[in-house]
């Protein structure tokens, strides 16, 4: 994930710190400094809006990485935890309980997951693909083909499907027999899958790459990497983290592709910002690879996490909120391509997981300017803005972004000109 830069403190006054300043401070001297310091200190929040300890207020349009699905206090969400709270919460995977089993049906009606299939339930993302990863391996095989540019997690399984070098190089070696190709570049794959040969156990890939900017990948790529795993006798996973749980307008991206993969990873917008994970199985023989012992967690899939996953999935079918994604979506790419700013090259993405891609590398910039004048992006690449809003966003938040856009990027500067 993109670096956070230190927060602009322009306007503040100088002789006394603020209440941010102040907590930034301690965040320095007690958390492990993997984050960098944070933008600002977020004190709470209400519906697609957030408000800093110093009482400033901003249009949350990054939904915590696509986490927020609701928003924020949303009362269908707060209800839903709050009742599973005060009956209980945690009771280990000695024993079930009635949201975590009704939860892992709505999974499979959502996913279309057909009869046999099954899911696992862990409390991340990065959890997910450690289970998908153990699921490859009750293949009998080893091989592991990955993209270019992806992100599957840091943990060190998920490390090795993730792409990008400095993550991965601190703490290298990682597990052997992974073999990343160029993302949607089907000569590339049918290549590594004939070279893999009868060694290789899946083909893992996110239809859209939410942390390399917001790239999807092309129906017919992801359809003949059915093909290919198939023919293989390979598993094909997809990894829809990010992309996945409504954010494109679809429960999964590969929807709109009518692509069946043999396993599906989930997690950011699942509860709403419950940290949650899924692995979900399709089909009987690939549910059956993972047996008794060989997977497990203590907290994954306890009550109070599929408490609030079901309230996510039923609010959103209640609220049409898969039709709202689809249109705010549209609003913002008509919105932006309509400004016809000449720092603006066009949108990219699907529903409400987009990037605004720029002509020049101004985005960290355009970030902290956005901050600054009340709107929370993300600078996902040097030349490129993510916007992932809550799903219930409505016209008139994306219309006061889509005005105050001009001039976030009008004073935005190159990395290269401040430096």
């Amino acid at each position: 994930m993109s670096t956070i830069p230190v927060p602009q403190t322009a306007g503040r006054p100088t002789s006394r710190a603020s209440h941010t300043e102040e907590l930034l401070a301690r965040y320095r001297a007690a958390l492990v400094p993997v984050f960098g310091v944070p933008q600002t200190v977020l004190s709470h929040g209400d519906g697609c809006y957030v408000v800093d300890v110093d009482g400033k207020r901003y249009l949350d349009l990054l939904g915590g990485i696509a986490v927020n699905t609701l928003g924020h206090g949303h009362p269908a969400l707060v209800e839903a935890i709050t009742k599973q709270a005060s009956q209980v919460m945690h009771i280990s995977n000695f024993f079930t309980s009635e949201p975590q089993v009704e939860l892992a049906e709505k999974l499979l009606e959502i996913c279309r997951a057909p009869q046999g299939s099954g899911v696992f339930f862990a409390n991340s993302g990065a959890e997910a693909i450690e289970a998908a990863i153990k699921l490859t391996r009750r293949t009998g095989r080893s091989r592991i083909i990955a993209m270019d540019n992806a992100f599957h997690g840091r943990t060190t399984g998920a490390l090795a499907l993730t792409f990008k070098e400095a993550y991965r190089a601190p703490f290298e070696p990682l597990m052997p027999g992974v073999t990343h190709v160029p993302y949607n570049d089907g000569a590339a794959l049918e290549r590594a899958v004939a070279e893999a040969g009868g060694d290789l156990a899946a083909v893992v890939l996110e239809p859209i790459q939410g942390e390399a900017g917001v790239v999807s990948a092309d129906a017919a790529y992801l359809r003949l990497a059915r093909e290919l795993t198939s023919a293989a006798g390979a598993l094909l996973v997809f990894d829809e983290i990010q992309c996945g749980m409504g954010r494109t307008g679809r429960w999964l991206a590969s929807h709109a592709d009518e692509v069946v993969p043999d396993a599906v990873t989930l997690a950011k917008g699942l509860a709403g910002g419950v940290p949650v994970g899924a692995l979900v199985t399709y089909g009987e023989a690939v549910t059956g690879m993972l047996t008794a012992g060989q997977h497990g967690t203590t907290f994954g899939g306890n009550p109070l996490a599929c408490a609030a996953g079901l309230a996510v999935i039923h609010t959103i079918e209640g609220d049409a909120l898969l039709a709202n994604a689809t249109e705010m979506g549209r609003a913002l790419v008509d919105g932006v391509t309509g400004l016809r700013h000449p720092r603006v090259a066009g949108v990219r993405g699907r529903g409400l997981l987009l990037a605004i891609t720029l002509t020049e590398p101004v985005a960290a910039s355009a970030m902290a300017r956005a901050r600054e004048a009340g709107f929370l992006v993300n600078a996902v690449a040097p030349d490129a803005l993510r916007l992932a809003p809550p799903l219930i966003i409505g016209s008139a938040e994306v219309a006061s972004f889509l005005a105050a856009l001009p001039g976030i990027l009008d004073g935005a500067v190159s990395v290269a000109a401040s430096a």
